[in-house]
């Protein structure tokens, strides 16, 4: 009956808010790509350019950064049918007034910190956070995000495996369709998945 809920948060709150989320470096990039390749257009300003660590684009929108400070939210509405990429630290600042449908994007959180450590050495900046310690906090911050994901009434959460998605990534557009109320093109967002942006694996690591 999930479909009946929806209905009637989106008689609530309007159409939704597909949200793209999870930690740094988890893959989130990657499922903007899908989501736009499946005809679900993404919400960007493209000011951050592609890069060495990034190299088909990050589909960021700048004034999400902010979400925690800003005051006047109600440009997230423009947002509405479309694909709107927020980190995971910030989900909780996102106004209330709308249907968000998130996308959530799991990795090892190994993977994830090599990823960003890799990403810091390129722009030649330092990282203050010791390994273990950054680990200990993404683990209780993802506790405290599956809790709110599961309180807000306004609030659908499908978790994606970045890893999984990559391995079999029939599997995981025809999910992700099926969340989305299958509007997108399935064999689209197929093709976009490259695995040889797959760096830092955790089988490459622990060598």
């Amino acid at each position: 009956m999930n479909w009946l809920k929806n209905l009637r948060k989106k008689k609530k709150y309007g159409e939704e808010v597909v949200i793209v989320s999870g930690l740094p470096r988890s893959g989130t990039s990657m499922m903007m790509k899908m989501l736009e390749a499946g005809g679900l257009p993404p919400m960007t300003d493209n000011l951050r350019e592609a890069d060495v660590d990034n190299p088909k684009g990050y589909y960021e929108y700048e004034r999400v950064k902010d979400l925690e400070a800003e005051k006047d939210k109600t440009y997230v509405r423009e947002g509405r049918g479309k694909a709107l990429k927020v980190i995971s630290f910030l989900l909780k600042y996102l106004p209330p007034d709308n249907f968000y449908r998130v996308i959530f994007m799991v990795r090892d959180l190994d993977e994830v910190i090599a990823s960003q450590n890799k990403m810091l050495d390129h722009r030649e900046e330092e990282n203050t956070l010791r390994d273990e310690t950054a680990k200990e906090l993404y683990r209780k911050h993802l506790i405290n995000v599956k809790v709110l994901g599961r309180m807000k009434e306004n609030f659908e959460v499908l978790e994606v495996n970045y890893k999984e998605a990559l391995q079999n990534p029939q599997e995981a557009a025809t999910r992700i369709n099926e969340f989305l109320d299958n509007k997108l093109k399935l064999a689209e967002m197929v093709t976009v998945i490259d695995p040889s942006l797959y760096r830092n694996r955790k089988e490459q690591l622990s060598k």
